[in-house]
């Protein structure tokens, strides 16, 4: 049996090994705004110029993206040179071994339920997402041991969304999700997409036996499609 190994997606990853440069690439993936070289280097105790080069290196492996902008938000002589900003970069990297492609099988299986005229069809994949998020929440209810309060439960729906790949961020009255686990899937099949994330955080609320939460539709660039309502008490 023989694959093909995809060396560039080897070599995006390869460059996450040296641990500066990972402190740098989390850092920068963990804000919604842009990040300078200053900061960066502040944040994981490194000198700027140092910061720089492992920045540089990441955006060069695709794994982050680079813009120019002055901070100071003057225009003409006198206001300085723009700064280098960097932002997380909309490259997906999957690597597996020997060579696997569950990502076109998302995209058959969307696109069958997108075409089907059979309402059946969207409401057998509802059913199937809000339960196996159920299970997910159920398993981090026990986990967490009963009884246990609202605030932890709630660090255990965080937890569990994370731990899914949503990047849920705590805001006011609100837990936002930063980060779409299924991406690729959304540009094609947005609305089959969307249903699904909706009910699967629902079945997680539900699994936890939190209240409290209740997940909507809230579309927002860059972020996932559902966000994390919360009754403040």
């Amino acid at each position: 049996m023989c694959f093909r190994i995809r060396s560039h997606e080897i070599a995006g990853l390869a460059a996450l090994g040296e641990p500066a440069r990972r402190a740098l690439y989390f850092y920068v993936v963990g804000r919604q705004e842009q990040v300078g070289r200053d900061e960066a280097a502040r944040a994981v105790g490194v000198s700027r110029g140092l910061a720089g080069f492992h920045l540089d290196r990441l955006v060069e492996e695709g794994l982050l993206e680079a813009s120019f902008r002055r901070l100071s938000g003057r225009a003409g002589p006198g206001a300085g040179r723009p700064a280098k900003l960097y932002r997380r970069s909309s490259r997906q990297i999957d690597v597996s071994l020997p060579q696997r492609s569950y990502e076109l099988a998302a995209r058959i299986l969307a696109a069958a339920i997108a075409a089907s005229e059979a309402p059946k069809a969207r409401k057998a994949l509802t059913r199937s997402a809000r339960s196996i998020g159920k299970q997910i929440g159920a398993e981090t209810r026990e986990r967490a041991g009963s009884p246990s309060g609202r605030k932890g439960l709630l660090a255990g729906m965080v937890a569990a969304l994370a731990a899914n790949g949503y990047e849920p961020e705590p805001a006011a009255g609100e837990i936002r999700l930063r980060n779409c686990p299924f991406h690729a899937l959304v540009s094609e099949h947005q609305e089959v997409v969307c249903g699904m994330n909706l009910a699967l955080i629902e079945g997680v609320v539900e699994g936890l036996q939190l209240p409290a939460a209740k997940p909507v539709l809230a579309l927002a660039p860059g972020m996932c499609c559902v966000c994390v309502e919360l009754e403040t008490k």
